[in-house]
Formats: C-alpha cells, structure tokens, sequence
C-alpha cells in the first residue's frame, strides 16, 4: 500500500494491487458460476450473460434450450409484486424519522425538516429512472444477488440509477457481513472514457489507442474499496492492458448497493427462490422437451424401406416423416414401406406437469393474490393476504429493507447533500436519522399492532375509571399516528395542543360562566323564561 498524499492518514492500494484482488474475489464468485448460469438460462434468459461477454453475439438467441416460459412469468411477477409492495412506482414508500439521538425537545423540529427531505427525495426519483432501476435490480434479486449504483446525474435528472448485472461483479465482505469492497468489470468506447470520468488522467500509451481507433472498446475495471483507516471510500479506475489508474476519487459512502434475498452461513453470495425452484424448473423444461419429441412422431413418424432395388430410398419423400433404409420389412420379402412401431406413448408427462407448474409459482409467490378474472375483494381480504405474502417472505423481507431500502435512503440523501438540493448534517444510521417503510407491505405489518390496540382500548373502556386511566391518550395518538404513516406536517406537536387544550377549557368556562350569568338573570325576572320552561 501506499499512502495517498490527496487524503492523509488514508491507505491507498495500487492498480496492481486492486487486480489482484479483484481476481480473488472472481474465484470465489466463480464457485456460484454454474448454479447462477442454470437459473439465468431457465428463468431470466434474457438477462443471461454467460458466453455472450467473453464473445459471444450479443443479439444471440438465448432460449435455444428453453421449452416451458413458466418460471420466466412467473419471476417477472415476483419481481413486479415486490416492486408493487415494497417499493411501488410514483409513491412515498420510507420516510425519515429522529433517531434516539435527537433530543426530545428538538425531534418535532426535526421531524418536520425531515418531512420536508422526504418529500423532495420523492419529487427527485419520481424524475429519476428509479422505478425502471428498481424492476431489474428485483429480477436479479430472485436469483439471489442484486447490484445497482447510485451515481450523481446533472441538472434535469440529479441521481441516475444503474442496475448492474451480478455478471459484470464481484466483492468481498467486510466486517459483520457487510459488502466493503465492489469490483466491476467494464467496456467502454476510448472516446467516451473523458466524458464519463471528467477527471480522468489519461497516459500516452492508452491516448494514442485511442486516437486510432477511438470506437474500439476498452478492458476496464471500476473498484470502490473500504479504508478502515479514515472510514471512507477509494473510487477507482484502471485500464486492465496497461495497469494505469485512470480515476481515483474520495467518498464517504460508497455507490454500490448490494442485496442478497437468502445467505449461507460461510457464503457471501445469495441464494434466491429461484435456486430453491431450479429442481422444478429443469424437470419441467425436460418434461416439456421430450413431450413435444413425441408429439412430433406422433404427427410424422418414423418408417423403414426396404433396399430391394424397386424402392430408392434416396428418391422416395416422405413430409414430414423420415425414411430408414433396411435388407427386409419381416418374412422372405416384407412390405416395400412399413411404419416404425413406437416404444409406447408418453401421456405420464401430463399427471407431473401441473404439479410442477403449481410449485414454481408457489416458490416464486405468484399465488399470494387473487387472479384478476375473480371478483372484487374487500379491504379486509386484500390486508390478510398482504400479510401472507409477509410472511411467506420471511427473513428475506427483513434483509430487503436492511440492505437495499435503507442503503438507498443514505445514499440518495448523500448525492442530493452533494448537489446542493438538501442540507443533511446528520447520519442515516437508526440513531441520528432512521429510515421506516411505509410501502404497503410494511402498512400491514403496521396494522396488526394498529388493530391490537384499538382492542386494548375497546377492552379497556369496559373497566372502567381504572381502564381508561391506563391508557396515555396524548401518546396514544402520536403512536398511531407514527404507524399509519401520517406525516408530521399535518399533526399538531405536543406544545400546540397544549395552547388547543388550554384555548378550549377557557371558552368552556367562559361559556360556563354566561350560562350561569344567564339562569342568575332569569331567576331575578331580568330576562323572560325560555320557551318551554315551567
């Protein structure tokens, strides 16, 4: 290592350094190679890498060995369900809150400042291609790791969203399993390098390919590496012919975003409900492969000819059918053309495919909703099956939002800091600010505790003095407040309903007061009776 002069006390790796280790951390992802290349050719074949990067044609047909389009639908489904639930288009799905650290008596303050950060973060992706990012980073999350980054754009689109495909990259973890270190493999055109990196430094040797032929494409590799010394991020560049570091930059966060549905104990890539489906998924697409061979002799079979010096075989054409020369078609001389009798049919095929069928959606949860040609569900239903979908998630739900939603909360706020649009002194780190979900998935989840209480409360106004008193009203109603996502803006803080409270019990004794003027004048025949009154 070397120490960079730009950043003191910051350890510094040398373009030699960061290739070896980014082969390191190619074998070790080479391991995945042939469980990923299955599930990408059965289930995301378009998204299949595998033989296409090291030469291949890039507009080479990629379903040559697909015969069953089941897992293909149903993975888009599954990535449009979680899009819908989790992160849904053109809607709020987090908002920020005051961590533990801010003081009580400032967090409203700061919960209306924040309010106001959320609501800018939306207006900015809601003009991003976040919501394009986001579909394909979930296709490649149900194989089981996903990437995308996050990089500053210009004036029209401040951050622009780049899914990468797990193809293009590899990483190694760092301390508590967390990503540290993301190498990614590039081509670029020579004449594009300025303009992607403005301040890139360029040597001779790789200008003057360039100034050949500037439309070639150039081997690069992209590394974003930890330094535990100063807590922030190398961001680097290198021409892998020459070993010349092109682009090195300081950040405090890094841009990558890396996302695991299901992990292994001692493994660092994700395993996705695809792997766990790829069984079903094979024996399918075989299935369905030797179910149209025996359609095919069934509709043209196979027959022999006998080589008899009448019949020429080579002259005889039989569409679609194939002719087989032989001696004899049984006893001294046999028909001249006689059919291939077939080993026997197969209809088994028939009694496994649906099961398999119902497995792989199943697996995939593309059953956790009604079909769409049923009739309208209420409220209610639509609220319990949100929950089941939960719960069929399980963990995974949990590491969604822990290594994909909140990553993606810090580092947009961190671009739009950059850019000027907001001014963010304070951490997303759950202590200064913590970043909730508020998609629809999590609303209910958030229901159940909502429902819990108002049963508590209904409970409790049956006991009596003894029942309500139990019950904190003021900080009741922040609390629901809090779980139904309502934002602060349009809530009074505790001091504003005081001055309500207080502005409230002086009308009541001021009206207490003018009703008690008001009988006092009557009862001395100042003021007639009201109608009605004995």
């Amino acid at each position: 290592m070397e120490y960079d002069k730009k950043a003191p006390g910051g350890m510094r790796l040398s373009p030699e350094q960061i290739l070896k280790r980014q082969q390191i951390a190619q074998t070790k992802k080479d391991e995945f190679q042939q469980l990923y290349q299955d599930a990408y050719e059965f289930a995301l074949p378009q998204r299949q890498l595998y033989g296409v990067w090291e030469g291949g044609s890039v507009g080479a047909k990629k379903m040559q060995r697909v015969f069953d389009s089941t897992a293909i639908n149903s993975t888009q489904r599954f990535a449009n369900r979680l899009q819908s639930v989790v992160f849904p288009p053109q809607r709020k799905w987090a908002k920020l809150e005051a961590g533990s650290q801010i003081p009580f008596d400032k967090k409203a303050q700061a919960q209306a400042i924040f309010d106001q950060y959320s609501d800018e973060m939306f207006t900015v992706l809601k003009q991003s291609n976040f919501d394009i990012a986001i579909g394909e980073f979930l296709l490649d999350l149900a194989v089981g790791t996903a990437c995308m980054m996050v990089q500053p754009g210009d004036d029209v689109n401040p951050i622009n969203f780049i899914p990468v495909p797990l193809f293009l990259v590899s990483y190694e973890e760092g301390a508590n399993g967390q990503v540290d270190n993301v190498y990614r493999r590039m081509r670029m055109k020579g004449e594009a390098i300025q303009r992607q990196w403005s301040d890139a430094e360029i040597p001779e040797e790789m200008q003057r390919r360039i100034e050949n032929k500037p439309t070639d494409e150039i081997e690069l590799l992209e590394a974003t590496i930890y330094d535990a010394n100063r807590g922030d991020y190398c961001y680097h560049v290198i021409d892998r012919v020459s070993k010349n570091e092109i682009v090195y930059r300081r950040r405090k966060m890094s841009p990558w975003v890396i996302s695991r549905y299901m992990k292994v104990a001692g493994e660092i890539y994700g395993r996705g409900p695809l792997i766990t489906a790829l069984p079903d998924i094979k024996t399918l697409n075989k299935t369905k492969e030797l179910l149209l061979k025996n359609a095919s002799l069934a509709v043209a079979g196979v027959y022999t000819a006998a080589d008899d010096g009448v019949l020429n075989p080579n002259t005889v054409k039989i569409v679609p059918g194939a002719i087989i020369p032989v001696a004899r078609n049984g006893g001294p001389q046999g028909p001249a053309l006689l059919a291939l009798p077939r080993s026997g049919d197969f209809n088994v095929s028939q009694l496994i495919i649906n099961d398999m069928v119902q497995n792989i959606k199943r697996i995939l949860l593309d059953e956790s909703l009604p079909p769409d040609n049923m009739s309208a569900r209420s409220a209610t239903e639509i609220v319990e099956r949100m929950k089941e979908l939960a719960q069929n998630l399980g963990s995974a739900f949990g590491r969604l939002i822990n290594e994909t939603m909140i990553p993606l909360v810090a580092k947009i706020l961190e671009v739009m800091d950059e850019r000027g649009l907001i001014d963010m002194p304070l951490r997303v780190n759950g202590l200064e600010v913590k970043v909730v979900p508020v998609a629809p998935l999590a609303m209910a989840q958030n229901m159940e505790e909502v429902n819990a209480i108002m049963q508590f409360m209904q409970i409790a106004q049956g006991l009596g003095t003894d029942g309500q008193l139990a019950i904190k009203g003021d900080v009741l109603v922040d609390y629901l407040a809090d779980k139904l996502g309502v934002p602060a803006a349009v809530r009074n803080t505790k001091a504003e309903r005081a001055v309500l409270m207080e502005d409230m019990q002086n009308q009541q004794m001021q009206q207490a007061m003018a009703q008690q003027q008001q009988m006092a004048m009557q009862a001395q025949g100042a003021l007639p009776a009201p109608e009605g009154a004995m």
